[in-house]
């Protein structure tokens, strides 16, 4: 029995805004499965393994486009988990105070910034550059600036920040027991990061890198402008591509029958992208990293 009379209420409201968000969760995936079913229904398998998208001729492959959007996102992530993890250990132990708010502050602001404006600054800034180091530097004749190389800088620009963040308030949250421990050890402030701090922070570094390797999956406006949007399977970093987002972000606006419903079969297939990322999460934290204590 409740303590006070109120509890009793505010525990039912807060159980039924708890229930609103599943339900809106579940509403968007039976949304997706409904408009998906006329596509997979006539293509089946062909949707996700044919290498052609010609709407017109009734070629609605999706492959290249779950490739690049893997790639993007993989490419990223290999770039924002190492800088955003050295930042975070930066920032918390190395760093003098007033350098480190400073710099909390501008990795904050990063945040904030739209992807738009990171597209517009990677197609006016970033692109041109891809194409005159790989022409004039590297002997690459015709290199369009707007590649594969050009989402994965951008997207790993923005995702920067998610992985930096998280991880700060991983490593913060480890013991200072730990620490003192090592110390009287004699421990070296590397070893110490090394050997304590970073399996003790691990879940939530792993955590902060799930979380934006999700945003890249799912990033749209900055990977239009900057991508190139052909749809084919990348041959090295400087090709062009098309991601499953960029897909529904050109073509929705027109797409009627079953077009229309190959776009719904692309945000099918990036919903349970971001499922297989966070179960994959929550399998190691609750089962590898347990078995292994």
């Amino acid at each position: 029995m409740s303590r006070f009379p109120i509890d009793g209420p505010v525990r039912f409201l807060l159980q039924l805004v708890a229930s609103i968000a599943v339900i809106l969760v579940g509403a968007i995936v039976v949304f997706l499965a409904i408009e998906s079913k006329p596509a997979i229904g006539q293509l089946g398998w062909r949707l996700f393994s044919d290498e052609a998208w010609f709407p017109t001729e009734g070629q609605f492959g999706l492959f290249p486009m779950l490739v690049g959007t893997l790639l993007v996102a993989t490419g990223s992530i290999l770039i924002a988990a190492p800088v955003g993890v050295a930042s975070a250990i930066f920032s918390q132990y190395y760093a003098p105070a007033q350098i480190a708010f400073f710099y909390r502050r501008l990795v904050e602001l990063l945040v904030g910034i739209p992807s738009v404006v990171f597209g517009f600054w990677g197609l006016v800034v970033l692109c041109p550059f891809i194409s005159w180091v790989a022409e004039d530097l590297g002997g690459w004749p015709q290199v369009p600036g707007p590649s594969l190389l050009a989402a994965i800088m951008i997207v790993g620009l923005m995702i920067l920040p998610t992985v930096m963040l998280v991880s700060e308030s991983a490593i913060k949250g480890v013991s200072g027991e730990y620490i003192k421990g090592a110390a009287a050890l004699g421990l070296g402030r590397l070893t110490t990061i090394w050997r304590i701090v970073l399996p003790q922070a691990k879940t939530g570094i792993v955590t902060g890198i799930v979380l934006a390797m999700a945003r890249a999956v799912g990033e749209t406006m900055a990977v239009v402008m900057v991508a190139g949007n052909v749809v084919k399977i990348p041959g090295s970093l400087f090709d062009p591509v098309r991601t499953l987002t960029a897909n529904i972000a050109l073509e929705m606006g027109y797409a009627a029958g079953l077009q229309r419903s190959a776009l719904f079969c692309s945000g099918l297939a990036l919903l349970v992208l971001v499922a297989v990322l966070f179960s994959g999460e929550i399998f190691l934290r609750r089962v590898v990293w347990r078995r292994t204590k």
